[in-house]
């Protein structure tokens, strides 16, 4: 956001093209030469696992970023620059880098609880089946947050300062309870896929990744021009309550698992 006000539009997307072309090379040069190959003419139904719990993990994945992004993306901007602006130039800049650092935030929240999330869920030391209890248990808790935020945005008025201090709350809560489930979840996809077919066990659930934010992202515009705060809201915790439903299906298939990392 700092770059984008700073340098302008050009300047910045060649900035970060430079970066991504300086992390190709990298990955280029540091990949290591033992994963396994790829397999031509593959069919579309041999995309889908013949694993359940890759299959209902990936749905889980749909939702659960689907549910981040409802918000993430429009709604909430818009809502803060309403509340931030007063409409003169001035204003419009200064809400523009108040928005941009508390996403910023957000994402550094979250990245940090992620990074923390195999100490504080001690997976290294708990069994498969205690990791899908725990994913059960996280995405429910996770549904509740949203749910308590709808509830706020029809009891309170529209722009009202306690609303908007509610919403920042709520939403750096909402960051950590969903990188605990984003981590379980990373860790899960690597316990439940078999190693001859691990390429595309995991390229699926990170398909499913990006059709949820893809998803979100739809919603969140359409959610909030219809029915404002409230609505983008009520579409999030029903998203996570789907997320919930679809890890309620999980079921673990060794009696201890071998303790990947949890990553994104």
């Amino acid at each position: 956001a700092a770059l984008l006000a700073l340098a302008g539009f050009q300047t910045t997307v060649l900035a970060m093209a430079v970066v991504l072309a300086v992390i190709l090379a990298a990955v280029l040069l540091a990949l290591p030469n033992i994963l396994p190959g790829g397999r031509k003419g593959v069919k579309i139904s041999e995309v889908f696992s013949k694993s359940s719990n890759v299959n209902w993990l990936s749905a889980a994945r749909v939702f659960l970023f689907g549910a981040r992004d409802v918000w993430f993306v429009v709604g909430i901007p818009i809502y803060f620059y309403a509340v931030l602006s007063d409409g003169s130039q001035a204003g419009n800049r200064t809400a523009f880098f108040i928005i941009g650092g508390f996403m910023a935030v957000w994402i550094m929240l979250y990245g940090a609880v992620q990074a923390g999330a195999p100490r504080l869920l001690g997976a290294a030391a708990r069994p498969e089946a205690a990791l899908v209890g725990q994913a059960r248990l996280w995405a429910w808790a996770l549904s509740a947050i949203p749910a308590v935020l709808t509830l706020a945005a029809i009891a309170l008025p529209s722009q009202h300062p306690v609303l908007t201090g509610v919403l920042v709350v709520g939403l750096l809560v909402f960051g950590a309870v969903f990188a605990l489930n984003s981590s379980l979840h990373s860790f899960l996809i690597l316990a439940f896929s078999k190693s001859e077919r691990v390429t595309m066990d995991v390229g699926f659930y990170y398909m499913a990744n990006a059709g949820g934010r893809l998803l979100g992202t739809a919603l969140s515009g359409l959610a909030y021009q219809v029915g404002g705060l409230w609505l983008m809201f009520a579409v999030a915790t029903v998203m996570v309550a789907l997320a919930a439903l679809a890890s309620g299906r999980l079921s673990p298939e060794t009696a201890a698992a071998s303790s990947p990392s949890l990553g994104r």
